[in-house]
């Protein structure tokens, strides 16, 4: 490990001065790129919302994903290899992070059981919710997702009609729940790298309490509808499976808790640099060490229930297998690479958009966000932001609060648009088909959102942001 460490060290280092002193011109190619430039990402979202209607069965293997991955984001990559290798290699370097964080969450909140079944009344679901909304902002809305989609599917597992639960969880958990604080999602974390001060985002309170309250409202009145249509024996079942709730794999707590100060407290790697140390994933390193000390704390086998004495192994409990992640980590490489050209054509063109107003920074941000992985695009919008010069009270790195709200609000919770908006989206997603819940399609499940979502973020644009409709 020590080698491979200090070898890609070097590497990175030699690579330095190419990088620093080809930003400018990776800068500048995104004012000369096509908008056809874009047709591979383009494509690659059309397979992932078709493919699963036309040939299902042949799209539930990740080899197929892969394929489909590959055949999308093999030219992007091979052209900016030639054209722009800086910007290839900091893309890697994103996704790398990017993976590298999302693997260790899933590994090490699989490795936490909670046992017992409640009722699966629509009180109960909603406050299941409305605890993962909060919970997302100290565990980030990937950890808060991993740590509860299982607990919440198996309380629900005597009902039929819930494949509506799943759907609201990535709502709510995994995307809108997660504003009130820097570790909650990507964007306000660079956010804080940035200069945005740690608990500045806690003013977001307000907005996040009203799109919560009426996502949840939206909710208990689906699930109370839902739940008055279940068979009686099915209720009765759901009522004689009550048991207390327990959590197993205590030991794997910290470990969660450790990758989130990782997070918030250790440098990646970041280039251009000038000191060695700086090509180092210290990061990164931490969380695979926490992630393989999770793993022979809970081990992959080993005895599923309490018997003869035996300690029940929380892993095996949670029937974890790798399947989604590796889902995640082969869309997503196609996705990263793909979408390349749409992210500079955005940065070099950005300012051309007609946006100005708190309200404007919330959809341009989060319409993009919702295709685009959100952490680049807030950061292309706040440079925008900054680019108009604001100076007056209040001020934070030098752009206007009411715009910064709009930024962060929108970059936050319109990841919640589609199943690529927000890195957890997808794995709720196939956590949930594994588990028998199937989920929607990716078209269904955008049109669920616009039906939910569009009205409630109007709503807070209005309130708060100056949007007026009339």
């Amino acid at each position: 490990m020590k080698k491979i460490v200090t070898s890609s060290a070097a590497l990175l280092s030699l690579l330095a001065p190419q990088i620093s002193s080809a930003n400018e011109g990776g800068s500048e190619l995104g004012h000369h790129l096509p908008l056809w430039s874009v047709i591979p990402f383009v494509l690659l979202l059309l397979c992932i919302a078709v493919l699963p209607l036309v040939a299902g069965h042949w799209w539930d293997e990740n080899k197929n994903k892969g394929i489909v991955a590959a055949a999308t984001g093999i030219l992007p990559a091979a052209y900016f290899a030639y054209r722009a290798p800086e910007t290839l290699l900091h893309t890697g370097i994103e996704y790398f992070s990017f993976l590298t964080l999302l693997f260790s969450l899933f590994v090490i909140s699989g490795g936490i059981y909670i046992s017992g079944d409640i009722r699966a009344t629509p009180k109960v679901n909603t406050l299941f919710l409305l605890m993962g909304a909060v919970l997302a902002n100290f565990v980030g809305t990937t950890g808060a997702a991993m740590l509860l989609i299982r607990p919440v599917l198996r309380t629900n597992g005597e009902r039929r009609n819930v494949r509506h639960i799943p759907v609201f969880f990535i709502f709510v958990v995994a995307n809108v729940g997660g504003c009130l604080l820097p570790i909650g999602d990507p964007p306000l974390f660079l956010g804080f790298l940035k200069g945005v001060p740690f608990f500045w985002t806690l003013s977001l309170f307000l907005p996040w309490a009203m799109a919560i309250g009426l996502i949840l409202t939206v909710f208990y009145i689906w699930d109370s509808i839902a739940y008055s249509g279940e068979a009686e024996k099915d209720i009765q079942r759901d009522i004689a499976a009550v048991e207390p709730i327990r959590i197993h794999g205590k030991r794997s707590i910290p470990l969660l808790l450790g990758v989130v100060v990782s997070v918030a407290a250790l440098p990646s790697v970041h280039l251009p640099a000038h000191h060695f140390w700086a090509y180092i994933p210290f990061r990164e390193l931490a969380m695979l060490t926490l992630t393989a000390i999770a793993l022979k704390v809970a081990p992959l086998k080993g005895p599923s229930k309490e018997e003869d004495g035996s300690k029940l192994n929380p892993r095996v409990a949670n029937g974890f297998s790798f399947h989604a992640i590796i889902e995640v980590a082969v869309l997503f490489a196609g996705i990263f690479a793909a979408m390349i050209p749409a992210l500079m054509i955005l940065q070099a063109r950005g300012g051309e958009l007609p946006v100005r107003e708190p309200w404007q920074f919330f959809f341009a941000s989060g319409s993009l966000s919702s295709f685009l992985d959100n952490a680049p695009t807030y950061l292309t919008f706040l440079s925008l932001a900054q680019g108009q010069g604001y100076s007056g009270a209040g001020a934070v790195v030098g752009v206007n609060p009411a715009i910064l709200e709009g930024l962060s609000l929108g970059s936050v919770f319109m990841g919640a648009m589609t199943y690529i908006g927000n890195a957890p989206n997808f794995m709720v997603k196939s956590i949930s088909d594994s588990a028998g819940v199937k989920c929607p399609s990716f078209g269904g499940y955008f049109v669920l959102a616009l039906v939910v979502l569009l009205p409630v973020f109007i709503a807070v644009n209005v309130v708060f942001l100056g949007l007026r409709p009339f």
